[in-house]
């Protein structure tokens, strides 16, 4: 089957795009998924990896029955298209799952980068990282100092060699790593790696690269790129459940100390010491591992290593031009980040419409137009308040109003449309006219709702049905009738016998 060819077939075979809701008007229709950003879709053919792995299911690390022998190899397997996807050779790199997303892989390897480096204290992080890529920073490194993007106000973004350089320059040696995302979670602008490594090697200093908004969009490869660390999320390219992932250099991970202890990580244990064991991946995967997430990762990567990654990115070139191109042509209508034509972009576009907080646009385009996006600040504080100063700046509010706080939180937030493989130009036309039509009728829909919380809106006078969310008391209720059918009918044959 050509490249193009699977594409086509994969696209359509995404767990839940005929997921049907109601809307305002009465009518019911397939939802429009645009909320990849936040977590892809589930790859149905990787997910029936995993549920016939199941069938066969048993911990890893034996090979002394079948069961086991085939998990082990399965997961092994697992490890081997993480590297083959990210280019990075076995020779060289290493790839280990950790927790339940990226968070799990940027705190690790800052917990153990901060000890093996006294001397070099001092760690620069990018203004566009999610938190993930922030935070565990700030808490194990003694000094954080944030880079600057590109542009200012609306266009702020893209990642800023001037500034990294003048920043290399004046700290030098005291740099122990840069953290940097390999595409904004807020914006998509898309950062030069293999130009960041460079100029980061050059001090000495290590790269940790947060992958997970890049990654099921543009190609990557950490050979030619020499990147030190790369982390990513499971359920940001099409496997739900699966853990996070971290790839690195086996050079660094044999430097530094596992930060987690237990089960299957050591050669030997005694009352008085235990040996940890030299094995990599081993070393870092401590307890049992998420198998079954492991595999169906696995699965959904070996997919789209074999339609290419060049072939999914000028797919998705084309659909954001399409959008960026629209979206900026309706009146009222904010699109934040560089112009795609300026610098490269992925699948994610955040805008505000004139008149609606970010919250009403997210609850109206899902009540009135069964479009499911993402709205907030989208756990990157620090870019997304660059994004709005201008905005923020013209907000007229009472400073005697009490609930002053909860406006600003209103206020201080985008509506963010991200693509996944299974987005069609037929879901972004429809979502050009919903936006379109909310601004149109401003005034009419902002009549409708109340606010709720802290960024929260409800219509005041619809709200869905009961079954049409769903309630998982509900389907184990379902579950235990239907298995009990299926046991009345086993009990009724054995009977017969």
């Amino acid at each position: 089957m050509k490249n193009h060819e699977l594409l086509s077939t994969l696209q359509s075979s995404f767990i839940g795009t005929d997921t049907q809701y109601p809307t305002v008007d009465g009518k019911r229709g397939s939802r429009i998924y645009l909320d990849s950003a936040a977590s892809t879709l589930m790859m149905e053919p990787a997910f029936k990896v995993g549920h016939e792995f199941l069938m066969h299911y048993a911990s890893t690390h034996s090979d002394l029955h079948y069961s086991a022998k085939g998990a082990s190899q399965a997961f092994e397997w697992a490890h081997k298209c993480v590297l083959e996807f990210v280019g990075a050779s076995e020779e060289k790199y290493c790839a280990f799952f950790a927790g339940n997303g990226a968070t799990a892989g940027f705190n690790r390897m800052a917990t153990s980068l901060s000890k093996i480096r006294p001397e070099r204290d001092l760690v620069l992080v990018s203004e566009m990282e999610h938190h993930s890529n922030d935070l565990p920073h700030r808490e194990h490194s003694s000094q954080v100092i944030h880079i600057p993007c590109m542009g200012e106000f609306e266009s702020y973004g893209g990642f800023s060699m001037e500034c990294l350089q003048e920043s290399i320059q004046k700290y030098g040696k005291k740099i122990n790593y840069v953290a940097v995302t390999g595409a904004s979670n807020v914006t998509g602008t898309i950062t030069p790696l293999e130009e960041v490594a460079k100029l980061v090697h050059s001090v000495g200093a290590y790269t940790i690269v947060d992958a997970s908004q890049m990654i099921a969009h543009a190609p990557v490869c950490m050979d030619d790129a020499d990147l030190d660390v790369l982390v990513f999320s499971g359920h940001k390219i099409y496997a739900p459940g699966s853990p996070g992932v971290v790839i690195a250099k086996k050079t660094l991970l044999n430097a530094i100390s596992p930060s987690e202890l237990g089960g299957g990580m050591v050669d030997d244990v005694s009352l008085a010491e235990y040996v940890l064991t030299n094995n990599l991946p081993d070393r870092e995967e401590a307890g049992t591992p998420n198998i079954v997430g492991a595999i169906t990762l696995g699965a959904s990567l070996d997919l789209l290593i074999r339609v290419g990654m060049d072939t999914i990115r000028e797919k998705e070139i084309n659909l954001i031009d399409y959008t960026w191109n629209n979206l900026t042509l309706i009146d009222g209508v904010t699109v934040y980040g560089p112009n795609p034509s300026e610098i490269p972009r992925t699948g994610t576009i955040s805008f505000n419409i004139k008149g609606f907080d970010h919250g009403l646009t997210a609850a109206a385009l899902n009540d009135y137009h069964n479009i499911q996006l993402r709205n907030g600040c989208f756990c990157a504080h620090p870019y997304v308040r660059e994004l709005l100063k201008r905005e923020l700046w013209e907000v007229d509010l009472d400073p005697d109003d009490t609930n002053v706080e909860a406006l600003v939180e209103r206020k201080r937030g985008m509506a963010r449309a991200s693509f996944g493989l299974y987005t069609t130009i037929e879901d972004l036309k429809k979502l050009i006219a919903a936006v379109s039509d909310l601004a149109f009728r401003r005034e009419e829909i902002v009549g409708q709702y109340e606010p709720v919380g802290a960024n929260g809106y409800r219509h005041k006078y619809y709200a869905p049905d009961a079954e049409d969310i769903f309630n998982p008391e509900t389907v184990l209720a379902q579950s235990i009738e239907w298995s009990q059918l299926q046991h009345d009918v086993k009990m009724k044959r054995a009977t017969k016998k």
